[in-house]
């Protein structure tokens, strides 16, 4: 690799910024493309499902056959409640690979002997999420059912990018917690990011249930195109 693209590379990489090195296998030239450029790229459609599932790998494209290196920030799972479902859920997003934090300022409930070996923060989000900076690579879920705890991080989650924002509770629950929102000046195209009912409609009815179908929900919006996402939920 070039050394003009290492050192990008590894700024991007240390700001949490997808990047790919796309290589012309024919003449073994290089060029970086930020996460940022591939919306311009004359290879977007490549490029964007190459980011989608985080593979390098070799592509053949209208120009001829390339190599695309990519680079993808490990991907965060933050949590508001440390409840029976996020109990299920933490080791779940472990296993697929997520960094898992859980937010929750009631000590009774965030205790290592609940979530050994995850991040806890038992602090209020707004002193617990700014310190995180929450970004692309980010899903967050709110669960604790407690607007004093769930809103705060919505709005932090809704003014930034996170790839997914979930919150549980039925659709009666949702619409007032829509209301509430909409009184701290959040628009409506900015809450309709909200998954909720939150998980696929898979007829969850346990904690391990639920938890799976928030897994799921969660890895059809890292991994599919928005269309495709919007048709699994």
């Amino acid at each position: 690799m070039r050394l003009d693209i290492l050192k990008t590379l590894n700024a991007e990489r240390a700001a949490r910024r997808a990047a790919i090195v796309v290589t012309d296998v024919a003449s073994g030239n290089q060029r970086f493309v930020r996460q940022s450029e591939v919306a311009r790229d004359p290879l977007r459609e490549v490029l964007e499902a190459a980011l989608r599932s985080g593979k390098s790998g070799m592509a053949e494209t209208p120009q001829g056959k390339v190599f695309l290196t990519v680079h993808v920030p490990p991907v965060r799972l933050v949590v508001t409640g440390a409840v029976h479902i996020s109990q299920a859920l933490a080791p779940m997003a472990k296993l697929l690979g997520y960094d898992v934090v859980i937010v929750d300022p009631r000590t009774a409930f965030a205790t290592p002997e609940r979530f050994p070996d995850v991040k806890l923060i038992a602090e209020w989000p707004d002193t617990a999420l700014p310190p995180l900076n929450v970004d692309s690579y980010t899903a967050l879920v709110a669960l604790t059912h407690d607007p004093k705890i769930d809103d705060p991080a919505l709005l932090h989650a809704l003014a930034r990018d996170c790839f997914y924002i979930g919150a549980l509770g039925s659709r009666k629950t949702h619409g007032r917690r829509v209301e509430r929102l909409k009184g701290q000046g959040i628009s409506d195209a900015s809450l309709a990011r909200i998954h909720a009912p939150i998980g696929l409609a898979i007829g969850a009815v346990s904690p391990p249930e639920i938890a799976l179908s928030i897994m799921g929900e969660i890895t059809a919006r890292l991994r599919l195109s928005p269309q495709k996402a919007e048709k699994a939920a």
